[in-house]
C-alpha cells in the first residue's frame, strides 16, 4: 500500500470516526451535561441524580426490572408468533407442537411464560415501593397515574396471554372473565358480544384476545411507558422517600 492510499484510509477512518463521535470526550460538567442530552439513549435519563438512586437497596431498579422484563417478552412473543395460529382447533395442538418439536420451542415458551409471571410480580412490588416512600407525591402524581394505568395493561397482558393455550382452564377462565362484562350497567350485553365476538366463546373470541395481545395491549403499553420514562426525566429522576 502506498503512502497516498495509506493518507486516503486514514481520512476515511477519520470521517468515520468523526460521524459515530460528534463531540470530543466530555471533561467538564458542561461537556457530560452537553453529551447526555444529545444521545438518543441518555437523554431520558437526568444530567444528575440524587445519591441514594444509585445506591444498592432491597427495592433497587424494580421498574428497570419490570421493562426489562416487557422485553423478554417481546422478542420471546415475536418467535412464538412464528408457529402459533390462533385457531381454536388448533391452538392447543401448535402450543404442544412448540413444545415438542420447534427449535428451543419449549425454552421460548418457559421464558415467555415466567417473565410473564415475573412481570406482574415486579411490576406489584414497584407500585408499592412507590406509595409506600410516598414518591406518588407532587410533582410525581401525573406519572403515578400512568404508573397505574401500566399496572392494569400488565394484568391485561398477562390474562390474554393466559387464554391463548385454549385449554380447559383457558376455556373456563375466558368464560368467566367475560361474564365481568355481563355486570356492567347499560353497556353489560354490548361488551360482553364484543369480548366474545359473538353469543358464546369461540373461535372470534380466541381471534379477539389473541389480537389484543399481541397488538393492541402491547402497542399502548409501550406509549405508556414512553410517557412514563419522559416523566421520570422531567420530574428529576428516580424518586426516593419523601
Amino acid at each position: 500500500m502506498s503512502f497516498l492510499e495509506r493518507v486516503d484510509q486514514g481520512i476515511r477512518r477519520s470521517a468515520v470516526w468523526r460521524s459515530l463521535f460528534r463531540n470530543p470526550y466530555p471533561s467538564d460538567e458542561r461537556s457530560r451535561a452537553y453529551a447526555v442530552m444529545n444521545n438518543v439513549f441518555l437523554h431520558i435519563h437526568p444530567v444528575r441524580v440524587r445519591q441514594h438512586a444509585v445506591k444498592f437497596a432491597y427495592t433497587f431498579c424494580l421498574g428497570g426490572l419490570s421493562f426489562f422484563l416487557f422485553l423478554v417478552l417481546t422478542i420471546t412473543g415475536v418467535y412464538l408468533m412464528f408457529y402459533y395460529v390462533p385457531s381454536s382447533t388448533m391452538a392447543y395442538t401448535d402450543i404442544l407442537n412448540i413444545q415438542s418439536n420447534v427449535t428451543f420451542g419449549l425454552l421460548t415458551r418457559n421464558v415467555h411464560r415466567w417473565a410473564a409471571h415475573l412481570m406482574v410480580f415486579f411490576v406489584f412490588l414497584h407500585m408499592m415501593r412507590v406509595f409506600y416512600h410516598g414518591a406518588y407525591k407532587p410533582p410525581r402524581e401525573f406519572n403515578w397515574v400512568v404508573g397505574v394505568v401500566l399496572l392494569f395493561l400488565t394484568i391485561m397482558l398477562s390474562f390474554s396471554g393466559y387464554l391463548l393455550p385454549w385449554d380447559q382452564i383457558a376455556y373456563w377462565a375466558i368464560t368467566i372473565g367475560t361474564n365481568f362484562g355481563a355486570y356492567f350497567p347499560v353497556v353489560n350485553t354490548p361488551t360482553k358480544y364484543m369480548l366474545l365476538g359473538g353469543l358464546e366463546v369461540g373461535q372470534n373470541t380466541l381471534l379477539r384476545f389473541y389480537v389484543v395481545h399481541i397488538m393492541v395491549l402491547p402497542l399502548v403499553a409501550a406509549v405508556f411507558l414512553a410517557v412514563h420514562f419522559w416523566r421520570i426525566r422531567k420530574d428529576g429522576g428516580i424518586s426516593g422517600p419523601l
